[in-house]
């Protein structure tokens, strides 16, 4: 864990006794038969149901059977796992989108063991300014202001910087600074590795930039599956007229967003079942995770499992 990550000691309890007939263990060993080796976000649970810890996995079983191993485990990570009575685990497409849930789900339930993200100057932001004919995107720190929007925080600049690239690779919106933008005469290196649009240089139109803009916000609201059949009906579109350099870009386009997604192939039905595994039933999250759950699934004493539907927020 890093430094970062250290809470403040005073809101913990006294250090336990980790020894191996630790009732958290047996919670965490008992859920473990039912978790993916996908990526995704797991959270600890106390008694009542509060969060303990959150964090996200490329792996979520290889990652979760780290805390079985007590003994390796640091003081604060005992201390959590003693307290764990249920753990759930919400399976993404990608790590890139376990990056931003995770990143929405502390900043919500603020979890003791975790960070506590604040908006201040010591955590990065993913942020699209919007006081611009040509609105940037990028990752901030610090006050947040008006004329912008913001998604995060996030625990680490590696993570928003992940989330950039990808992002960067299937909308082309600008990174550079207003007064880089206005200096151009010609494209950067971004957008010879298709990674910008290149409005500096009049190479996109200020209304297919703002449907750049919009396709963005929609997917970090959640709204895949609709880019995706855009994305799929323009590039059909540009074929048939011939324009196929464009149909080219867009399928390049579709391609980032499958890649994002963690799929070899598009699927225009949907971004697929997040599946939601417990050790024990709690209340089901907010619409603030719009279109993250579809299903849940509930495992009671290692061999009773319930599964309730979950409509798409």
């Amino acid at each position: 864990m890093s430094q970062a990550e250290t809470p403040n000691p005073d809101s913990l309890p006294e250090p336990v006794d980790a020894g191996p007939v630790m009732e958290g263990v047996r919670v965490i060993e008992a859920a473990l038969a039912t978790l993916p080796l996908s990526p995704g976000v797991y959270r600890m649970l106390d008694a009542k149901g509060d969060a303990l810890y959150v964090g996200k996995a490329r792996a979520l079983k290889k990652r979760v059977v780290a805390y079985t191993q007590v003994s390796r485990l640091p003081e604060r990570l005992r201390r959590m796992v003693h307290e764990t009575r249920s753990l759930e685990v919400i399976t993404t497409s990608s790590e890139a989108e376990a990056l931003l849930l995770e990143a929405n789900l502390i900043k919500k339930l603020r979890p003791r063991y975790n960070i506590v993200l604040r908006d201040d100057k010591s955590y990065p932001w993913l942020v699209l300014t919007e006081d611009h004919s040509y609105p940037q995107i990028g990752k901030h720190r610090g006050e947040r202001r008006k004329g912008a929007s913001y998604w995060g925080p996030f625990a680490s600049a590696w993570a928003v910087n992940q989330t950039l690239t990808a992002l960067q690779r299937v909308f082309l919106l600008r990174s550079c600074r207003d007064t880089v933008f206005d200096s151009r005469d010609r494209p950067c290196l971004l957008h010879q590795i298709r990674r910008c649009s290149a409005p500096c240089v009049d190479r996109v139109s200020k209304d297919d930039y703002a449907e750049l803009v919009r396709e963005a916000k929609q997917f970090l609201s959640g709204e895949t599956p609709s880019i995706q059949r855009n994305l799929a009906k323009e590039m059909e579109e540009a074929a048939e007229r011939l324009e196929f350099e464009r149909a080219a870009a867009l399928r390049d386009r579709i391609r980032g967003l499958t890649h994002i997604q963690g799929r070899d192939r598009i699927n225009l039905d949907g971004v697929g079942d997040a599946v939601v595994a417990a050790a024990a039933e709690e209340e089901d999250l907010d619409a603030g995770l719009a279109g993250e759950l579809v299903q849940r699934h509930h495992v009671g004493d290692a061999d009773a499992v319930e599964v309730a539907a979950v409509a798409a927020l």
